[in-house]
């Protein structure tokens, strides 16, 4: 029996109109996923976003611009060729859901569409500076659920066990303390 999805409208802005053509041929061919709006830049997006109402966006421009490293009305995507120092931070701190290089496969990037409509965080371990690289998406998710008061949608043992994982793994003595690191570096 095969897994079925739900089905997810996307909005693809790429700066390449080829790849961009060749990328929302692929995610069409993903089962449960459709590319309704496609952009050649940040601003398009935006009005895209707003006027389309995409369930997910997903940006691989090649220079988003100051503060477009997220569309404010759905979680975003960020596929990057060379991700320089601070991107990633940067994209985290404007509400990128997900942050993974442009040779993922067609697979790897409807699964990570997926995670992030489920409100859950993706980062590739090709994107991850070695810092961060320590930390797995669902102990982010739980240092950043913690950090704004907002209940885990995870049974609480598990959240515990998340808690544990990143306070042991950034060598904190207490999650309180793991969770002033990962504001210090900008993960949350």
């Amino acid at each position: 029996m095969t897994e079925r999805f739900p089905a997810l409208r996307l909005l693809l802005a790429d700066d390449e109109p080829g790849r961009r053509a060749a990328l929302a041929a692929l995610l069409d061919l993903e089962e449960g996923l459709t590319v309704v709006a496609e952009a050649d830049s940040a601003p398009a997006a935006l009005a895209l976003a707003a006027h389309r109402r995409p369930d997910v966006a997903i940006l691989a421009l090649r220079s988003p611009g100051p503060g477009r490293f997220s569309l404010p009305a759905c979680p975003t995507v960020i596929m990057t060729t060379h991700a320089r120092p601070g991107d990633l931070r940067r994209a985290l701190r404007a509400g990128a859901r997900a942050f993974l290089p442009r040779s993922v496969s067609a697979a790897d990037l409807a699964g990570a569409v997926r995670t992030v409509h489920t409100g859950r965080r993706y980062l590739h371990p090709d994107t991850l500076a070695p810092d961060t690289a320590v930390l797995t998406a669902d102990e982010l998710d739980v240092l950043e659920l913690t950090a704004t008061g907002t209940p885990a949608p995870l049974p609480p043992d598990l959240v515990r066990h998340h808690l544990t994982s990143a306070t042991t793994k950034l060598g904190a003595t207490h999650p309180a303390a793991a969770l002033r690191q990962a504001r210090r570096h900008g993960w949350i």
